[in-house]
């Protein structure tokens, strides 16, 4: 008896557990989706059209020449590269590009053709001094000539230039022609990237062996070679070395 006293103790404490299941049941009706309003294409148009300041535009060379200059030579034009820039050093991020030399500053072809002053194409006919292998003491050899163009004519160095690699740049060089074992020259018009690269050459050579010969300094001498270059003087060397050239090219025609 006393265990059937506690088995009815046990289940008389459990509660019932009745489901109520509801009469009607309610459907869920998903909440609606909000858009949000879209501003009219006037006010995207309006704010596309403010300009934004060009920060770019206004770097000077060195911090001190402007480089807006006009390039009269169609020819040329294409290929000599006067982006404002204030320090010309690309560190060679236009290489992979196709005609690389076109992306670089005009003013950082110079400084890189002040490295090899020694040499003539491939062979190393002098020995190129202080200049080899030093971008800053390029910058320093060029800021100073830059500054004795302007002291001695008045205008902007970087026009100057242009003005020098537009008067010296050759239309016409000499092609090697061989017919039988025997070689003939042939006259034949200059690519302008051509036309450039021998201009800064023969404006760089001129200056450093006048360097050489005299007394002056790399920088004095380079700002003569290129004001003498820019205003057509035959005894520059430039000058004289792109008479020659053309002379040989049309008694080669």
């Amino acid at each position: 008896m006393a265990d059937n006293e506690i088995i009815e103790a046990k289940t008389e404490t459990q509660p019932e557990i009745i489901a109520e299941i509801p009469a009607e049941t309610k459907e869920i009706t998903p909440k609606p989706k909000v858009k949000k309003a879209r501003k009219p294409k006037a006010e995207k148009i309006a704010k596309a059209e403010i300009p934004l300041p060009d920060f770019r535009a206004s770097m000077k060379l060195f911090g001190r020449w402007p480089v807006n200059v006009e390039i009269k030579d169609a020819g040329l034009k294409p290929y000599i590269n006067i982006t404002p820039i204030q320090i010309p050093y690309s560190a060679g991020r236009a290489i992979k590009k196709q005609f690389w030399k076109s992306k670089k500053s005009i003013v950082e072809r110079l400084s890189a053709k002040l490295m090899v002053t020694g040499h003539k194409g491939k062979k190393h006919y002098w020995t190129s001094n202080v200049n080899t292998g030093k971008t800053a003491t390029q910058f320093k050899i060029l800021r100073n000539a830059f500054s004795e163009i302007e002291k001695k004519t008045g205008r902007n160095p970087v026009e100057v230039l242009i003005r020098a690699i537009e008067a010296c740049a050759p239309r016409e060089g000499i092609a090697t022609i061989e017919y039988g074992g025997v070689r003939y020259p042939k006259a034949a018009d200059l690519a302008p990237q051509r036309r450039i690269d021998l201009c800064l050459r023969w404006i760089v050579q001129g200056a450093f062996l006048a360097s050489l010969k005299g007394k002056k300094h790399m920088q004095d001498t380079l700002a003569d070679e290129i004001i003498a270059t820019a205003a057509g003087d035959p005894k520059a060397t430039a000058m004289s070395k792109k008479t020659d050239l053309e002379r040989q090219s049309a008694a080669s025609r």
